[in-house]
């Protein structure tokens, strides 16, 4: 692992009530507050929101929305702005998942105002990237990544590059029990961190990149060993807090 603060966050989908997220972080924070060497962020769904940032409160963990709209305010029904995860105490939001680009149409232009508009509120954007399938097996994995990455962060300023988080999410190891062997996932975030480079060098230094697609504790530690990835986005694996716990500690330097 680098010098990069490793980044472990649970993407709970449109999983977990209110009351099931109460339940598990009274199991998991505990442990929680045990681990120092790692930043730990939630991403509840939208109701579970303020209860998840009342309970983590006063430790280190940090709740993230899954998505948010590019507009502070407008006519845009179903639609959640910045301001609003602000005003809740939420830190950060999981932008562009393959779920988002798949089932919603979400397009990299359409990220390209939403994460200058995160940083501008405050928020820690989680840009997520990665090939169908399809486009891996056609040999397109660089150039999928290459047009992801340089259009999600252009509306990003280089001086705000190293402030967003990119998750690396093969589609075709999301929730499919595949995964992307270490080799693979170090050799597409090296490939992440070079576009990155292409703008500001320091920042690719400081960038964090990490892994998600089927990531769990059978897994963690073989591919956290990585030097090139810095953490996990966590789908499936992150709603057992035991499994969680032991995909966080794979991560600790």
């Amino acid at each position: 692992m680098s010098e990069r603060r490793p980044y472990v966050a649970a993407n709970w989908k449109m999983y977990k009530t209110v009351e099931e997220t109460e339940l598990f972080l009274a199991e998991f924070l505990p442990r929680a507050g045990e681990i120092s060497g790692a930043d730990l962020v939630i991403c509840p769904s939208y109701p579970s929101l303020r209860t998840a940032v009342e309970l983590c409160a006063q430790g280190r963990v940090r709740i993230a929305a899954q998505n948010m709209h590019e507009e502070a305010v407008g006519a845009f029904t179903g639609e959640v702005s910045a301001p609003m995860l602000i005003e809740l105490g939420v830190t950060g939001v999981v932008l562009g998942h393959s779920e988002r680009r798949t089932h919603f149409a979400e397009t990299d232009e359409a990220l390209a105002r939403k994460l200058p508009a995160a940083l501008e509120a405050g928020l820690e954007p989680i840009l997520c990237v990665g090939e169908t399938e399809v486009e891996r097996d056609a040999g397109a994995t660089e150039s999928v990544l290459l047009r992801q990455v340089t259009g999600g962060l252009a509306g990003v300023v280089d001086g705000r590059l190293a402030d967003v988080v990119i998750a690396y999410e093969p589609v075709w190891a999301i929730g499919t029990g595949r995964t992307a062997s270490p080799e693979q996932a170090a050799e597409a975030i090296g490939h992440i961190r070079r576009i990155v480079a292409g703008r500001s060098a320091e920042a690719a230094e400081r960038l964090r990149i990490i892994y998600g697609g089927s990531v769990k504790p059978a897994n963690a530690g073989e591919l956290l060993a990585a030097e090139q990835i810095d953490g996990a986005l966590v789908g499936g694996a992150s709603l057992d807090s035991g499994d969680f716990t032991a995909i966080v500690e794979a991560a600790l330097p």
